[in-house]
């Protein structure tokens, strides 16, 4: 016996060591001596017949990878796919258990009583903030809680149900019937939105003195049901307003680390985007880029008020005028009309009036003109050359500490501290 697992190891291990011979000699292009083949037509012999070069040793046949791919960026059209601003869900609680109708059963013991435990109460639908999601694309329209379980005999209650949970983006607003219910602008808030039913009564809640076998049981109640709206507001402490095609994408990207996609037609921006500027003292101030709005927008013309509710929000203004076209003082003057048409004195917020597009020969002639005609500072700038981006940003930043003087930051409003 011993002698044959010796023989069934060394034929084992034969075939391993020809196989690894084989593949080595494969790897470097020559050609082995096999019994029953010339050395000199061992290759055309294995062409002719089909006889692929293979080994058992997986590691030097394996594929080596020249390096891992990057992960491709998304482009603005995939990214609108996936941002969704505004939700109608129905939420429906879950109904309480029902209560049980039995009696306690025992040998040697006729008159055991009621023993129907209460049924458990049904689940909550609770809006929950939670600042990893950024967009209301995950939310369903139908939101349906477990029922509570029902009650048993022995005394048993029935199990309570779990509670569902809704993870909403921090600045979300619940509205029923266009009123507004919640404002959810911290990370962590939650809403009860509707409240599940309570348990249903077993027949030994209904035992007195008067009646010693009580045959009521009670079923649950119902839960609540509801039809809200969502809407996502830009939690950002400064928004970018313009027209479509006045640079705000490219002067967020000159000015923080948010890269939207930029190219020279109108509306390339179809979604909010927020980036971040950072100073030195580690003090960071949130900028919104608006999408384009157009004369009109009030009536929801082009993108409409779903995107002027972005603006509610932001604290302060950056109105980004194209200064290359003939009278941009007029581009002020739309643009706070349509503000104050959605929202009355939303114009009069602390805001900079900024001149884009410096580097263009048009802009240098209406910069003055600019400046003799409205009443608020003008910053000259250029998103494509980087020309007195610091000033700006230096602005921005005096703009934001007068804002924590004014005690915005501890209102129930205020932007999220990034």
């Amino acid at each position: 016996m011993f002698s044959t697992v010796t023989k069934m190891r060394s034929r084992k291990w034969l075939c391993q060591e020809m196989g690894r011979m084989v593949g080595q000699a494969c790897l470097r292009n020559e050609v082995i001596w096999l019994p029953g083949l010339q050395s000199n037509s061992a290759a055309a012999h294995w062409k002719t017949n089909g006889i692929r070069n293979i080994t058992s040793a997986c590691a030097l046949y394996a594929k080596i990878r020249g390096g891992i791919q990057k992960k491709k960026e998304l482009s603005e059209k995939k990214l609108t796919r996936h941002f969704i601003d505004h939700r109608n869900v129905k939420l429906i609680a879950g109904a309480g258990g029902k209560g049980a109708c039995t009696f306690h059963s025992e040998p040697r013991k006729e008159w055991g009583g009621p023993d129907g435990g209460n049924g458990g109460d049904g689940g909550n639908v609770v809006i929950k903030v939670d600042q990893q999601v950024k967009s209301l694309a995950q939310v369903t329209p139908v939101y349906q809680a477990e029922h509570g379980h029902g009650g048993g005999s022995k005394n048993c209650y029935g199990r309570n149900a779990s509670t569902t949970y809704i993870s909403v983006p921090v600045g979300t607003v619940v509205k029923e019937n266009g009123k507004t219910v919640a404002d959810l602008s911290q990370h962590g808030q939650e809403y009860v939105a509707v409240f599940g039913g309570a348990g249903g009564k077993g027949n030994r809640f209904f035992l007195s003195n008067e009646n010693r076998a009580p045959m009521t049981a009670t079923p649950g109640e119902m839960g609540q049901e509801r039809r809200l709206q969502l809407e996502l507001r830009t939690m950002a402490h400064a928004g970018l307003v313009g027209f479509p095609n006045s640079g705000k994408s490219s002067l967020l990207r000159a000015i923080s680390n948010a890269r939207p996609a930029v190219a020279a037609y109108p509306f390339t921006t179809l979604n909010p985007h927020v980036g971040i500027v950072k100073y030195r003292d580690h003090e960071q101030v949130a900028v919104a880029d608006i999408p384009g709005i157009i004369r009109g927008a009030h009536l929801n013309r082009g993108l409409g008020i779903s995107f002027l509710r972005h603006i509610e929000r932001c604290r302060f203004l950056l109105f980004v005028l194209d200064a290359s076209v003939p009278e941009p003082w007029t581009q002020l003057q739309h643009l706070r009309y349509e503000l104050d048409q959605y929202e009355p004195g939303l114009s009069q917020r602390p805001h900079v009036i900024v001149a884009n597009k410096m580097d263009l020969p048009e802009s240098r002639g209406n910069l003055e003109e600019l400046r003799v005609r409205v009443d608020h500072r003008v910053i000259p700038v250029s998103a494509l050359t980087g020309q007195n981006t610091e000033e700006l940003i230096l602005h921005l930043r005096e703009l934001y500490d007068g804002y924590l003087k004014a005690g915005g930051g501890s209102g129930e409003d205020k932007p999220t501290r990034w």
